[in-house]
Parts: C-alpha cells; sequence; structure tokens
C-alpha cells in the first residue's frame, strides 16, 4: 500500500486497480525551464517526436518492470492490468515483466529499452535501480513513470507518481466509523503485516478517522510480520474477533481475502487495502478504500496518448480533487454516503488537514 508522498501498499496487495480519467496535465510546470526539461525528456527537441510515439518507429509499446508476482490479484497485478486495459484500446502493445530482483532492476530495464519501448513504467518504487538507465543512450528516446518514494530523487527523464496516504486512511476511518456509529461500536480491529513507518502511520491514520465519528473508539492492531500469510492473518483476525472488533481492516497482501472471509463469518465488517471491491460476493467487503497504483498508472497514460505526460515533474493525486484516491461506504444506510462526501470534499479543499488530524486524534 503507499508511503507517502510514496505509493503505499503493505507489499503484494492491494490491494492498492485503476481506471480513471485522471487529469495530469495541470501538474506540470509552466516556466521554459520545466518545458525545455520536458521536451528533452519526451524526445520532442529537435526530433519533431511526440508523445507517446517517441521512438518514431510506427508503434507504441510500453515496458512494465514489477517486483511482485503480476497475476497477485492483488497490488502488483492492478499495476499491469491498468496498463492492459489502456493499451488495449489504443492499440498499444505492453511488455511486462513480474518478479524482477533488485539487484536485476537496471539490467531489465536496459533489456526493454533494447526492445524499443517509448515508456518504462516501474510497478514499484523498490525498483529504483533501475532509473539510472533513464540518462542512458539506450533510453535516450524513452518516458519513465515511477511511484514515487522518499528515496527517489527527482530527475529530468522520469515523472514521479505520489500520494498522501494519510489522506486515504483518515477517510477510511471516517466511513468505518460511520458505520460503527450507526451500530452503537466502538471496537475495530486493524491487521498488518511488518511493522514498518508507513504500516504504523497508516493504522494512525485509521484510527483518527474513526474518531471523528465515534470519540471513544479504540483499535486494536496486529502486526503479523507478513502481508501475504494467511495462517498468520486468519489467526490475528480470529483474535480481534474474539476481542470484540466489530469492524477489520485487513491492510495485507495476498492475505487479504482469508482475514476478510473469516470476518463475513462472524458478520465483522472489513475493508480493501487499495482496490474498489464493493462488488465481490466471496469474500464480502463493506467499504472499498482506492488508492490502486493501476488507477494511477492509467490516469499517466491517458495522458501519455495526449502528448502531456511530463517528464521531470512529480504527480501528486489528491483525494477530493482526482477520482482517485477516494474511498466508498458499498451499501450506505441514511445519510451514510452524503456525510462521506462531504468529508472527502473538505480535505480537497484544504478544510481538512489530514495530518492535523491524525496528530489531534490518532
Amino acid at each position: 500500500m503507499t508511503t507517502r508522498s510514496t505509493l503505499r501498499r503493505p507489499r503484494a496487495a492491494v490491494g492498492l486497480a485503476l481506471v480513471g480519467a485522471l487529469a495530469l496535465a495541470g501538474c506540470a510546470s509552466n516556466d521554459a525551464t520545466a518545458a525545455k526539461t520536458t521536451a528533452s525528456a519526451t524526445g520532442d527537441s529537435g526530433s519533431g517526436l511526440k508523445e507517446p510515439d517517441l521512438n518514431g518507429d510506427g508503434k507504441v509499446v510500453i515496458g512494465v518492470l514489477s517486483p511482485g508476482d503480476i497475476n497477485d490479484h492483488g497490488y502488483y497485478q492492478s499495476f499491469v492490468d491498468g496498463a492492459d486495459a489502456y493499451a488495449k484500446t489504443q492499440g498499444w502493445t505492453v511488455i511486462k515483466r513480474g518478479s524482477v530482483p533488485v539487484n536485476d532492476a537496471l539490467t531489465a530495464a536496459r533489456a526493454l529499452c533494447q526492445q524499443h519501448v517509448d515508456m518504462i513504467a516501474l510497478g514499484a518504487s523498490e525498483l529504483k535501480n533501475a532509473i539510472p538507465a533513464a540518462e542512458e543512450a539506450v533510453c535516450a528516446k524513452t518516458a519513465w513513470y515511477v511511484p514515487s518514494s522518499a528515496n527517489i530523487d527527482q530527475t529530468p527523464k522520469i515523472m514521479l507518481s505520489a500520494d498522501d496516504p494519510n489522506q486515504s486512511m483518515l477517510v477510511a476511518g471516517y466511513a468505518a466509523g460511520l458505520k460503527m456509529k450507526a451500530a452503537g461500536d466502538t471496537k475495530a480491529g486493524f491487521i498488518t503485516g511488518a511493522k514498518a513507518d508507513f504500516s504504523v502511520a497508516a493504522a494512525n491514520a485509521f484510527l483518527a478517522g474513526i474518531r471523528e465519528v465515534v470519540p471513544k473508539a479504540q483499535l486494536a492492531t496486529t502486526y503479523t510480520g507478513d502481508f501475504n500469510d494467511s495462517a498468520k492473518a486468519k489467526e490475528a483476525t480470529q483474535a480481534q474477533i474474539s476481542q470484540g472488533a466489530k469492524v477489520i481492516y485487513p491492510y495485507l497482501g495476498g492475505a487479504t481475502d482469508a482475514s476478510a472471509q473469516l470476518a463475513n463469518g462472524s458478520k465483522v465488517l472489513t475493508l480493501t487495502p487499495g482496490t474498489d471491491r464493493c462488488d465481490s460476493t466471496s469474500p464480502k467487503y463493506d467499504i472499498s478504500v482506492i488508492f490502486s497504483p493501476g488507477d494511477y498508472f492509467q490516469a499517466a497514460l491517458k495522458e501519455f496518448a495526449k502528448n502531456n505526460l511530463k517528464m521531470g515533474t512529480t504527480r501528486t493525486w489528491q483525494l477530493g480533487v482526482d477520482p482517485y484516491p477516494t474511498v466508498k461506504i458499498c451499501d450506505p444506510k441514511g445519510d451514510q454516503a452524503a456525510q462521506l462526501a462531504a468529508f472527502i470534499k473538505k480535505i480537497g479543499s484544504k478544510e481538512i488537514d489530514p495530518a492535523a488530524e491524525v496528530k489531534r486524534l490518532g
């Protein structure tokens, strides 16, 4: 799930799929320096070439490198699914490679450039070792899409894609709080993998969101140490159910469904870690927390098709401004949907500062 100002995820999760028609054009700097950088990065300086066919060979090829399993039905797959879906409508080709070892990232990127790709997209920031290839001759006519992370520096040849996890996690908690208040519940659970900065921050923001609605709410947080171990996830889920949790957020990867399925059996509400699964029936999810990397990437590809994807810039996706990230209650009752929409709107307009709310209530 994301870091973020970085794109978050519970390692294989998402949990965080993407189909938005998001506008990227506004993210570019308008000054002459930025324009010059963009032209150089996209191969449009002096060559007459423009996105998306940067190398001028008459076809558009997108290369995707992922550190994880691109058939995981979660975070990593959502990224390539977004590319495949849009590329198909444009007649483009997608070359994808999953489970790329971190130490092989640079070699893998060079290999893609040798296949004359017009864009290289990294599925996660772990593959940052590939980025130096952007400055090499073999990749001179290639655009780069890179999920942002604190350890990745902006360069003229790449576009960074970022979001603020405080936003979506605070709203996820708020949505859960609406459900809890209606049922008179005060106990919730949060189950995740490794105890890392981003997972701890996510739990704090989730609790703060719940307390926006249920001030005395309590949150039990369990770190299983593994985002994909279903046995550990089910053990943690059962323990939280036994402790009285009425809402459980499986902020996990491959173990997400195992946790949700068990929660369903005890009529405990669940949330998704990144994708819209309101239509899912097995397991059933009550709230979709949508920050899937595939949605962001697909939106970027739409701008790439219009020659609007600017290298040397960072695109930060804003809840309440862009279609993604967002949160929705799958079966809202009464005015729950309206209350959630109003809360999201206040974040988008900056009337509510998620970081300040997390500090106050988390």
